[in-house]
């Protein structure tokens, strides 16, 4: 992504955002394709002009399926528990879950979508075209990566860009050291509500019997 440095508006993150009020009527600019990015952009879109840009399109999935929820049907089906952390090296990008309404709301230009800008010029993002929209706040809903540098004093912990040399959660350098919250460090639910627990409990075992091997 192009660095916003030198962005003369609001940079806010998804994390921050709890309603359309406070930007009621302002210019904003919705940074990724995942279920934040569309959720927030269709909802800030009945208050402001928004437009929802990312490198790749939009991908949506079925929220339900034979009148059950989507993470019902992982849950049953047992891909929800996996053990595909192991093979995954990088993790796919996770659909929009949709009952129709993001999809058509982007249908109806209420988000428009673009492609990512590639760079910045005070208040103005510079689309590829070479056209130039002010813009009062760009929301980032990019989720986030691991980032772990600080463990570089610890030899073989993390890698240069900071993600964590890791199987299961279990530390592949420093024994006694492990990680939850990963995605895909187990599976496919790892870095989320339904699946950190399992991972939690996975690392605690292992944990307990390093420990217990004194």
């Amino acid at each position: 992504m192009p660095g916003l440095e030198g962005f003369t508006g609001a940079v806010l993150h998804a994390a921050d955002y709890r309603s359309p009020t406070r930007l009621a009527g302002q210019r904003i600019i919705v940074v990724d394709a995942g279920n934040s990015a569309v959720q927030i952009a269709a909802e800030l879109a009945g208050a402001a002009r928004v437009t929802l840009v990312s490198r790749g399109r939009v991908r949506f999935a079925r929220q339900r399926v034979l009148g059950r929820d989507l993470h019902f049907w992982l849950a049953r089906s047992g891909l929800d528990t996996a053990p595909l952390g192991r093979v995954v090296r990088t993790p796919p990008r996770q659909p929009v879950l949709d009952d129709g309404r993001y999809r058509a709301a982007l249908t109806q230009g209420a988000p428009d979508r673009r492609e990512l800008f590639t760079g910045i010029d005070g208040a103005k993002v510079i689309w590829p075209d070479g056209t130039r929209d002010e813009a009062d706040a760009i929301l980032l809903a990019t989720g986030y990566r691991p980032d772990l540098r600080y463990l570089a004093d610890m030899d073989g912990a993390c890698d240069g860009e900071g993600r964590p040399r890791q199987r299961g959660g279990i530390s592949l350098a420093h024994p006694g050291l492990a990680f939850v919250g990963l995605e895909w460090q187990r599976s496919l639910s790892s870095n989320s509500l339904r699946g950190v627990g399992r991972d939690a409990a996975h690392v605690a075992r292992s944990l307990a019997a390093h420990l217990a091997r004194g």
